[in-house]
């Protein structure tokens, strides 16, 4: 098989896994939006999934061991926290943190 046809169907299939499990949950619950297990969801699992994202960040990419334990991404978290309660505005504190933790990083 041809390296380039290959690759064209390995990435019609992803993208069709990556549609059907996006569109699954819209097309299974469409009828139950009113009920209160989905409503539950719906208002408290954006935030465990945001600070479980910050755990494991914090957990796999600091380094503890360093002079000033664990400061390259503590830093930038705080940052993000600061910016975003500051602005607002949740593009502003992505960018601030990425820049803040790349520069750490190269540095």
């Amino acid at each position: 098989m041809d390296d380039s046809l290959y690759l064209t169907a390995f990435i019609a299939v992803s993208a069709l896994a990556t549609f059907l499990t996006r569109a699954t949950p819209f097309l299974f619950l469409s009828r139950h939006g009113e009920h209160p297990l989905v409503l539950h969801l719906g208002r408290y699992l954006p935030a465990a999934v945001m600070a479980l994202l910050v755990v494991i960040f914090l957990l796999r990419s600091a380094h503890w061991q360093a002079p000033l334990f664990g400061f390259d991404a503590l830093g930038p978290s705080i940052l993000v926290v600061a910016l975003h309660l500051w602005r607002r505005n949740a593009l502003l504190s992505i960018i601030g943190g990425t820049l803040s933790y790349m520069l750490i990083q190269q540095l």
